[in-house]
């Protein structure tokens, strides 16, 4: 198996799967997704499947075989998505869980191959006789998992009497950018609302010298983490459309080729990015809760 290979079949899943899920939304909804916990969910069910089911997680997730999605997950548990802090790099916490009702118990080629290709964590509950206490158990070990961000995964009455089998998967991101924004800088602008109406909301700003990529009728901004010593490289990549009401089709253009992103990322630092703030963030359909200062 090709890991470079692999990891572009993965983006490709991720680009096809949010254009679905956003086709699907009403027009003044955001979202916000983690291609990387859907595609690992998948991937526990095609090993503990087989026959048709197994084929087409296969054929969904672009995959060879079940063996190859674990060698993948086990190399980006390992490598890409490890732990930096000690290094200076980001904090990061990838964790998989699987509970199973106390009445059954799992394969134990199926155990083997979660607990070391997934990293998973396995435990019986008694979702039979104790539905909500099971419930509560997922949510304490979601909420330590991501730094308490998130409390309730499951809410009440989503699971009870007739579940037989929990799959939970939990990623944890913490970074400080590599080069802060100063928060005295940060200034109330307009921002453009799908509808084409538009409401006052802070914006960051910053006269360095930014990763600025411009290209026919969109631009895309890199913003990168601090890394320390950390050899590997993460950044947050915004992508714009020039036109007010041009966020779906620059889905359709995000969707349209497997390497799509590694085609328009921006590796050189621009003088300023007074072009990119102009554009005012203008295709979402409305102001998200994290936008805000950050310092």
């Amino acid at each position: 198996m090709d890991l470079r290979e692999s990891i572009v079949h993965q983006t490709s899943f991720s680009l096809q799967f949010a254009k679905l899920v956003g086709s699907s939304l009403a027009s003044d909804s955001n979202f916000v997704f983690s291609p990387i916990s859907i595609h690992t969910a998948l991937a526990l069910v095609a090993a503990g499947s087989k026959g048709e089911t197994q084929k087409q997680i296969l054929s969904v997730l672009r995959s060879g075989s079940a063996a190859d999605l674990s060698l993948l997950s086990s190399q980006i548990a390992d490598i890409v998505l490890a732990d930096g802090s000690s290094s200076g790099g980001p904090r990061l916490t990838l964790a998989n869980g699987v509970w199973v009702d106390a009445s059954l118990s799992l394969k134990s080629t199926f155990k083997d191959v979660i607990t070391s290709a997934y990293k998973a964590e396995t435990k019986a509950l008694d979702f039979q006789a104790k539905a909500d206490d099971a419930r509560q158990e997922v949510n304490s070990w979601v909420q330590n998992r991501t730094g308490g961000l998130i409390k309730e995964l499951l809410p009440s009455r989503s699971v009870d009497e007739t579940t037989r089998l929990v799959l939970g998967n939990a990623l944890y991101f913490k970074g400080a950018w590599d080069e802060r924004f100063n928060a005295s800088q940060t200034k109330d602008s307009e921002f453009y609302l799908l509808d084409g109406s538009t409401i006052q909301a802070p914006f960051m700003s910053t006269k360095e010298r930014q990763y600025l990529s411009s290209y026919h009728d969109f631009k895309v901004l890199g913003i990168p983490y601090e890394q320390g010593e950390d050899e590997r490289r993460f950044s947050m990549y915004i992508f714009l459309p020039d036109a007010r009401d041009g966020l779906r089709n620059l889905a359709e253009k995000l969707s349209s080729e497997s390497e799509f992103l590694n085609h328009h990322i921006p590796l050189e630092l621009t003088l300023g990015n007074s072009k990119f703030q102009n554009s005012k963030f203008h295709s979402v359909s409305r102001r998200p809760d994290f936008l805000k200062p950050w310092a």
